[in-house]
Formats: structure tokens, sequence, C-alpha cells
């Protein structure tokens, strides 16, 4: 145990230098201010200015939809960056945080951290517009069985080394959900063995003892002049996926072992979101268009939408312009991202009918 801890605390030095609080993004009582929950998320930004703050809503919601629907790539799904560009109007509230650490020359450094809190309702909303899987709550706490060879033999991380494993219980957390670590007790010492060969088998009966049934077993290994880990998630005894990852810095390679980990749990439990229509073609009017403003204010507005993939001009009849609309979801999506400050207004009835405002 004595050689595990000298490593970790060697290898992993300059995340073990960092106060407690800073390292888990938790706060206790009396602490400055922290991202909770998956609406919630926090992003370093230059100053307090309010354009560096309107750029650090939009990195925070798309972090927020990332948790959401733990979808790693969310940022690339049609009609979220445009929509991020409105973060803003989805911000309850924000804070800010002043993060002090150490340079590589022993100097004192500091950053400012923005904390962000988004409306739940308005961004479920903007998930369904858009057309975004979500991840039920509550989530799975898997455990993690990760044994670390430094070249001295293989040893188990257990809670006494929670520190050290940080980088991976952290990046879980950006991912929208939490690893939990083996208490490390001598009977799990001995199980390293099992867990340097794969032997899930063996991994999942002695995790018997915790909740949920799902075990994260890696093994992390000098490879070259850098790192290599090599991973395998289980779920109630089903090996749902395994790969393997490489990095010259140790705690990138052993942060890796959560996104896998997220991956293939959303891929069996995330599910298509409450939608607001189907996503298609729709054939609307807009009335009362009197001259060349409304036209110009009624097009901008369109093609602004992060809804709309498309427009297509029908027909030009008197004050009314019909168009067919491609849309990411259905109408009911479309009237939700207008919103009251559209320059048009739904007419009640059976067509999609909108008149100028």
């Amino acid at each position: 145990m004595r050689r595990i801890h000298a490593f970790l605390c060697g290898a992993l030095l300059a995340l073990l230098a960092l106060p407690a609080a800073a390292q888990s993004g938790l706060r206790t009582e009396g602490d400055v201010a922290g991202a909770r929950g998956i609406y919630e998320a926090e992003v370093p930004v230059n100053s307090q200015s309010e354009a560096d703050r309107n750029a650090g809503l939009a990195r925070a919601l798309g972090k927020v939809l990332a948790q959401l629907s733990g979808d790693r790539d969310v940022m690339n799904r049609p009609g979220v960056l445009a929509e991020l560009r409105k973060a803003k109007d989805y911000a309850a509230s924000y804070d800010y945080r002043q993060d002090q650490g150490t340079s590589p020359g022993g100097a004192p450094t500091f950053r400012t951290m923005l904390v962000a809190r988004f409306r739940p309702a308005e961004v479920d909303a903007l998930a369904s517009v858009l057309g975004l899987p979500v991840w039920p709550q509550p989530r799975p706490k898997p455990v993690v069985w990760l044994a670390i060879d430094d070249g001295s033999g293989p040893r188990l991380v257990g809670l006494a080394q929670v520190n050290a494993a940080r980088p991976l219980l952290n990046r879980a957390v950006e991912r929208g959900y939490k690893l939990g670590l083996p208490a490390g007790n001598a009977a799990e010492q001995a199980l390293v063995g099992a867990i340097w060969r794969q032997d899930v088998a063996a991994v999942a009966r002695a995790s018997s003892r915790y909740q949920p049934p799902m075990q994260l077993v890696g093994k992390l290994y000098r490879s070259g002049g850098g790192w290599k880990a090599d991973w395998t998630f289980v779920d109630r005894g089903k090996v749902l996926s395994t790969w393997s990852n490489s990095h010259a810095d140790a705690r990138q390679a052993m942060a890796a072992g959560a996104d896998g980990a997220a991956d293939a749990l959303v891929k069996r439990y995330a599910k298509a979101g409450a939608t607001l229509g189907e996503a298609g073609t729709y054939r609307v009017t807009f009335t009362g268009i009197r001259n060349t403003d409304d036209y110009l204010r009624l097009s901008a507005a369109l093609q602004k939408m992060s809804v709309v993939r498309k427009i297509v001009p029908v027909r030009v009849a008197g004050d009314s312009y019909e168009v067919d609309l491609d849309l990411l979801s259905g109408l009911p999506g479309f009237e939700r991202l207008a919103g009251d400050d559209a320059p048009f207004a739904r007419v009640e009835g059976d067509a999609p009918l909108y008149r100028m405002k």
C-alpha cells in the first residue's frame, strides 16, 4: 500500500496539491459557489465583463446539454450551436468563483470560474426541440475497480487513494454521473490479479456488496513513453463495452475510462426525449405582410431559428406568404423556440397560420 500511495502521489502531484474542495468540484458549508446537478455547470472566463459572461454561459449550456443527454458530441448536433448563442435566455442565475493554484515555477495563479444555473423546464424543452436523447435520472453509480502498475507491480486504487483517482471521478461528473471506489480492504486488495487479467466474473462477485451491480474494471500501466489503460464495463454480469486508450499523462489516460463507461450507459439507457412534434417539412402561411420591411423581419427571424433547417417559398398572394419549413421538430417546437419576441403569432384554427405583429 505504501508503494502505490507513493506512486500515485508522485504521478499526480499537481492534482494532489489542490485543496480538497477544488479537487472535488463541490462546496462545503461556508465555501464558495460550485455547480451541482445536471442543470448547472462551471466554466473558466477571462473576466466578469458582459461579453465574457455571455460566452461563458454558452459554454456552460453546452455542458448542461451534454450532461442531460450523455452525448459527448452534443455540440455537433444540428441546431445546438445556434441555440447556445441565446444561453443567457435560459439562465436562471450565475455566480463567480476565484480558484487559486500554483504555477510550475511556484508562483500563485488565479482563475475566474463562472457558475451557471439553467431553468430545467426550458432546457428540457430545448432538448426536445433539438431532438436530443435524455439520460433519465436517477443515474447509477458504478464501482471502479482500477489497478495501477508503475513498474513495481499492480496495486488497487481504493478509498484511501481517492485523491489520486480524481481525474477519473471528476470526468464522470462532467459526463453527468458519478463513480465510486471500493473500500480497499485486504480481501479487495487480493483481487488485483483478477483485475489485471480482466477476470470480470471474479470482480463482479467481489463487488456484490456494492450497489448498483455495475463495475468499471481497468488497469493503468506504463507503455512506451507514456501510459496505457485497458477498460471493461460490466452491467449485471454482462460486458457492455471494452476499450483501451493511451496518453503521455497518466491522469488523462485514467480519465478516459469515465468516457467509455458513460458512452456504454448512454447507449443502453438513454431515451428519446418528450418530443414537440416530428421532424419534417411543414407548409405554413404568414399573413399581415404589408411591405418589404415586414418580409425582411419575417425572413430574418426564420433564418435565426435553430429549429428551421430549410425555407422553401411556395406562394405569395396579397399580404399572405406561403412557405414550406423543414423543421428539426414539429410546429409545437417551432412555436416554443419562436417565443414572445418573434415578429409573428399563431392564429387559432386547424391550419398552421401566423399573423405578423
